[in-house]
């Protein structure tokens, strides 16, 4: 896996808090890199997400709904997930880039605490950063995780899928928030079969499996249909990235 890829999933602070604060020259070096290469893919992927942010409020009558979207002045709005929403061009960051474009003035904080590779139970022990920041909203897409079946392919999923919608409940009734679910996007089994790690690590993931997640989410959760996949047929392209930032505007406005 490039650097470049693996700067765009992986947050090693988000992970590693036991060793102190760890500052951008230190992560940075984490990834082999200095401090002004670091800033540069960085800058590189905030970029994409604005721009499709901009390509966003193009569209007719998306701005309008971006308006409508029911965040207060001043709230704080926080997502939980995986590598779908820490990705950093996710659809978490493109409506970062709605707000801040749209409306300015509102002073809407958006906070990203989402972790590569985490499930439901993680997400459930990692409860006290959650509560720390003290949201109004929660926008929490989780379960894909879960869903991947070890020593595949007969192996058992992750997280069943009775414990998935135990820990999804008690995510929801452990914080007082505003919860908004979005539900984990289709996967393409064919790649997902002929990509090499996968194979090697013998790890795979079946629509079935995903599509159980989505059903015992709490309430109706967001779905985005078709989105976009990258070869490895589990995560999403920009463009997938974009079509989940769409359905959750869509759904909230």
């Amino acid at each position: 896996m490039n650097t470049e890829r693996l700067i765009r999933f992986q947050q090693p602070q988000k992970v590693l808090g036991y060793l102190g604060r760890l500052d951008e020259e230190r992560v940075a070096g984490l990834f082999g890199l200095g401090l002004e290469a670091y800033r540069g893919i960085l800058q590189a992927f905030d970029a994409s997400a604005r721009q499709t942010a901009e390509e966003l409020l193009a569209v007719p009558g998306f701005a309008e709904k971006v308006d409508r979207l029911p965040f207060e002045p001043g709230q704080r709005v926080a997502a939980v997930g995986e590598s779908t929403t820490a990705d950093r061009q996710s659809w978490f960051e493109i409506l970062r880039h709605l707000l801040a474009l749209r409306r300015p003035g509102d002073g809407i904080s958006l906070v990203n605490l989402a972790v590569s590779g985490q499930t439901t139970t993680q997400a459930l022990a990692a409860l006290p950063g959650l509560y720390f920041q003290r949201p109004d909203w929660v926008l929490c897409m989780l379960g894909g995780n879960d869903a991947m079946r070890v020593a595949a392919p007969h192996g058992p999923t992750q997280v069943s899928i009775a414990e998935t919608e135990r820990n999804l409940r008690a995510l929801e009734e452990s914080v007082p928030a505003r919860w908004v679910w979005v539900a984990p996007t289709a996967v393409d089994e064919a790649r997902v079969a002929a990509y090499q790690p996968f194979q090697q690590a013998r790890l795979t993931w079946a629509n079935d499996d995903v599509a159980a997640v989505a059903k015992v989410m709490p309430g109706t959760p967001v779905v985005a249909e078709g989105a976009d996949l990258i070869e490895d047929g589990v995560h999403l392209s920009l463009a997938g990235q974009r079509a989940v930032a769409a359905a959750v505007v869509d759904a909230l406005s």
